[in-house]
């Protein structure tokens, strides 16, 4: 037989219900009106040219940063974890993904490029992209310093040394995949890493974020970048979640890639 449990959540009257609402929505119209004001101080960001030559492989074959934009001025680059010795991408930023091929279109059509960038080798990129039925720009910058340079990854001998930089400031190896402060070792921590068929000080050498970048007379300029929970309004599984009754209601790593699910 089936159990039913009464919530223990406050049941009111729909007057009750649209009076608190009414409260909310003030809230909600004073957080809008920050996200703008934040939106014109990203673009007031000084912008940094780019001089040093990074070279990625591409389905076209090798590329320039200033060939991503794909003759756009505006690129912007998602910086996703997949490493050369993933077997398949990170669940998380997956998720994220998963929403590129539907808005691709429309950015392209608003002189803007999205685009992945991760260091696993294309050939990689282009089987998993293939598996998950992706069709949005994602280069390799496999032998690159890209990721490094942009604090998306470290290198081996940065993580035995802590010399980690993530979201601007010295991390450790915490997860940043999902939320949870899961340190090496943790079972949360290997459940993860195991998803890529990796370990956890393998998988968290890759680190996800994004990057933007603007092309003005030939030359390339960095404008902005975000980390960690800076990512969070481009995931569009949470956003929704947040508007759920139990919003994001998880106490563990609970998502996979979407094919992954129980049928």
């Amino acid at each position: 037989m089936e159990t039913i449990t009464k919530s223990k959540h406050r049941i009111g009257t729909r007057e009750e219900w649209l009076k608190a609402r009414l409260k909310l929505l003030k809230a909600e119209k004073e957080l809008t009106r920050q996200g703008d004001a934040l939106a014109e101080q990203r673009q007031k960001l000084p912008w940094v040219r780019i001089d040093k030559d990074y070279r990625f492989d591409t389905d076209k074959g090798k590329a320039s940063l200033a060939d991503l934009f794909q003759g756009r001025s505006q690129l912007l680059v998602y910086h996703f974890m997949f490493g050369p010795d993933y077997t398949g991408g990170c669940p998380a930023c997956s998720s994220i993904a998963d929403g590129f091929n539907g808005f691709t279109v429309h950015l392209a059509n608003h002189d803007v490029t999205l685009a992945a960038v991760s260091r696993a080798p294309i050939a990689k990129i282009q089987a998993y992209k293939k598996r998950m039925g992706w069709t949005f720009p994602w280069a390799s910058s496999f032998g690159s310093d890209f990721n490094y340079d942009f604090h998306a990854g470290s290198t081996e001998e940065q993580q035995r040394k802590g010399d980690i930089t993530y979201n601007f400031t010295k991390a450790g190896l915490r997860s940043r995949s999902n939320g949870l402060e899961s340190n090496e070792g943790s079972q949360a921590s290997a459940k993860v890493a195991a998803t890529t068929g990796t370990d956890w000080a393998t998988y968290s050498r890759e680190a996800p974020g994004m990057s933007a970048f603007v092309l003005e007379n030939g030359v390339v300029y960095h404008t902005y970048s975000a980390y960690a929970r800076g990512l969070d309004a481009l995931w569009g599984l949470y956003q929704w979640l947040d508007r759920a009754p139990k919003g994001r209601n998880e106490t563990e790593f609970w998502f996979r890639r979407r094919d992954e699910y129980d049928k």
